[in-house]
């Protein structure tokens, strides 16, 4: 959805970013005050587009992976890469989840009056054009779009290389469903090159991008980061901590370490360190189950000794995020240990605790200064979809703004609106 630029030879990517933007601001004027329910039957248009395509995104989703075969990617790396019948059944239903969400574009956040007399109002308001440079994800094509118009913004993506195919297929199916509902062309529009640059020309892209918004691996946030020039919502690492207390009921806890490292290792909320109390009394167990369902257990002096299959941890194994059947396990001495731990290694994403003591859960939940503090759950529901969202665009782990999953609010900003009666002031 590029507006063609006019030369004799091919466009830059400074030149096909700024088409981009010129065609977002204009997108985003008519979304700004699109009503609630065109926006919501355009996203529904798109949905029943999805299901249609069905056959020809399976198809592009497939040259993906084979391409991603032959490159090498790891497990974890084809495992978020891949779209089957169900992952596409998926994200065609997540577009109708999000369609039917209140609408948040002029939800009245505060009302009060003034010293002079005047009625203040704060109301919620679209951000603008969003920029969102993401890596071998295909959803987020979806994710990303639908979220931006659901709240009224104009959305620019650029994906990665890995899923240039997917991405196209989604992009194209979405197209035609939002056209067909009568929406701006430049609403939703997937960067057509995959020349690095693009990716320089969107970070450089002050007043004519408002946010970004990167999804990606560490490299590829690190450099958002550092060369932005417009806002960024981001985070880094998703280092993540389960802490076994004492009082943990061993079931529980060996069902939720299994699910919150293996269930899907390569999604920013599986687990990547499990702490232990050291007076935990059904450790061994625990640490078999993992080591017998082939996960690495990269470990201290007590986990080697409770487990032969498990190795030492070097320093940095406690700050890596592996996003594969890997595992850091340190012993600690009770909560504090625990705490001391997760302030040191945790990127702030989500962090858990599995206990029957209830005060220390709440501790824990109180002191533990991450986006997603949760006691007896498995981390792998630190997800936009899990949370009631419909969908969300990341996990912003800073404390302004918007943190945790980042869904329709977090794609708004406010705006104060002033009543008077002819007031002036003194």
């Amino acid at each position: 959805m590029i507006q063609a630029v006019a030369s004799t030879a091919s466009p830059s990517p400074q030149d096909v970013i700024a088409a981009c933007c010129s065609a977002a601001r204009d997108a985003a004027k008519q979304l700004r005050s699109l009503p609630d329910p065109a926006k919501a039957d355009a996203l529904r248009a798109a949905a029943a587009a999805l299901r249609e395509d069905a056959a020809d995104i399976l198809a592009a989703n497939a040259r993906d992976m084979a391409a991603g075969e032959a490159r090498g990617l790891s497990g974890a790396m084809l495992d978020r890469l891949k779209l089957d019948e169900a992952r596409l059944a998926a994200i065609a239903n997540s577009v109708e989840a999000v369609a039917a969400l209140p609408d948040p574009v002029g939800e009245e956040i505060d009302r009060r009056t003034a010293p002079a007399g005047m009625t203040l109002r704060r109301v919620r308001v679209p951000i603008g054009v969003i920029g969102i440079i993401y890596e071998s994800r295909p959803n987020v094509t979806v994710d990303a779009a639908v979220l931006c118009v659901r709240s009224g913004n104009a959305a620019i993506l650029r994906g990665g290389s890995e899923a240039m195919h997917s991405n196209r297929a989604l992009h194209a199916s979405l197209a035609r469903g939002l056209a067909s509902a009568g929406l701006p062309e430049g609403a939703v529009q997937l960067v057509p090159t995959q020349d690095r640059e693009a990716v320089g020309a969107m970070l450089a892209a002050a007043g004519g991008i408002d946010l970004i918004i990167p999804r990606g691996g560490k490299s590829l946030v690190a450099r958002v980061q550092a060369d932005a020039r417009v806002p960024v919502l981001a985070h880094l690492d998703g280092i993540c901590h389960s802490f076994v207390h004492a009082s943990a009921d061993p079931e529980m806890a060996q069902s939720i370490a299994l699910n919150a490292k293996l269930r899907r290792t390569g999604v920013c909320g599986a687990m990547e360190t499990l702490l232990i109390d050291q007076d935990y009394p059904h450790a061994a167990p625990l640490l078999a189950a993992l080591a017998d369902a082939a996960c690495e257990l990269r470990g201290d002096d007590m986990t080697m000794e409770l487990e032969p299959r498990a190795v030492s941890a070097s320093d940095e194994d406690w700050d890596t995020e592996y996003l594969d059947a890997i595992l850091s396990v340190a012993f600690v001495e009770g909560l504090d240990g625990a705490l001391e731990h997760i302030a040191r290694h945790s990127s702030g994403h989500t962090d858990a605790i599995i206990a029957s003591d209830m005060a220390a859960a709440k501790r824990f939940q109180a002191e533990v200064d991450s986006a997603i503090v949760m006691v007896n759950a498995s981390s792998q529901f630190a997800d936009g979809g899990e949370f009631g969202l419909g969908a969300e665009i990341g996990i912003a782990t800073g404390r302004l703004h918007a943190r945790g999953p980042v869904a329709l609010e977090g794609l708004t900003t406010y705006k104060w609106l002033v009543d008077g009666e002819g007031h002036i002031r003194a």
